[in-house]
């Protein structure tokens, strides 16, 4: 593989199976409930790694083309989101703070010049902020939620002192859904001293400019960070008026 960081092989095959086994193992050991779930994401992961791999290919030298894949990676972030926080209807409103965090961002370095309107640079970018978009969404509301169902108590005794409905869950779901931030706050602030995420090593492989290398993993962090401290605003608000619920919880 010349100057790549992973060699594709026999080897890469074993990793991958010894890794996926070991979280498998240990998570059941465990306890956690979630042994199985490991495994079938571990198999997902490589399906549709594969799959999609193949339709990028064909997609980036259109940019209509790669405009309706990142509306198909839009949709499939916002049912993730909605399944993680409710299993009501009224969850796939995740569209919402998904697509008014991501938005911005891409517009922004589309109207900058930083990334050039093709293919081949949008369809990376907009992936990176769906996703971290829809993480922060899923966190945001089931933090949300949750505390609305254990703290409902709480909420009424504040509606029996004259806060609106809105006002009474902002001060139960607003402190916990802001800790959704805390993953991306933690990578950006540690970049490059704990960890080297995938947009600095790949950029920095392909070209060998860690001028160039830093410039991109900056650019995703802070792009991130404005991405998912919208999606997490948004997604309390919802919660928050009611129009996203879980049974339960008021509203």
């Amino acid at each position: 593989m010349g100057g790549s960081t992973v060699v594709i092989g026999w080897g890469f095959a074993a990793a991958l199976l010894l890794l996926a086994a070991t979280a498998s193992v240990v998570a059941g050991l465990g306890g956690l409930g979630v042994g199985r779930a490991t495994a079938t994401a571990a198999l997902r992961a490589l399906a549709q790694l594969a799959a999609v791999s193949a339709i990028i290919v064909a997609v980036v030298g259109s940019l209509w083309l790669s405009a309706a894949f990142v509306l198909v990676m839009l949709g499939v972030a916002a049912v993730t989101s909605a399944r993680r926080m409710t299993p009501e209807r009224a969850g796939l409103l995740a569209v919402l703070p998904i697509v008014a965090g991501a938005a911005p961002v891409v517009a922004i370095v589309l109207a900058t010049g930083t990334v050039p309107p093709t293919g081949i640079a949008l369809v990376p970018v907009c992936g990176i902020v769906i996703g971290g978009a829809m993480t922060a969404t899923s966190l945001a509301g089931r933090r949300a939620l949750d505390e609305l169902v254990a703290r409902r108590g709480e909420f009424e005794a504040a509606l029996s002192l004259g806060l609106l409905d809105r006002d009474a869950a902002m001060l139960l779901v607003r402190p916990s859904a802001a800790q959704a931030l805390v993953p991306a706050l933690d990578q950006t602030r540690t970049v490059g001293l704990v960890t080297l995420p995938g947009a600095f090593v790949g950029v920095l492989i392909g070209s060998g400019d860690a001028v160039q290398a830093g410039a991109a993993q900056l650019l995703v962090l802070v792009g991130l960070l404005a991405a998912e401290s919208v999606a997490v605003l948004v997604t309390v608000e919802l919660v928050a008026r009611g129009r996203i619920s879980r049974p339960g919880a008021p509203g």
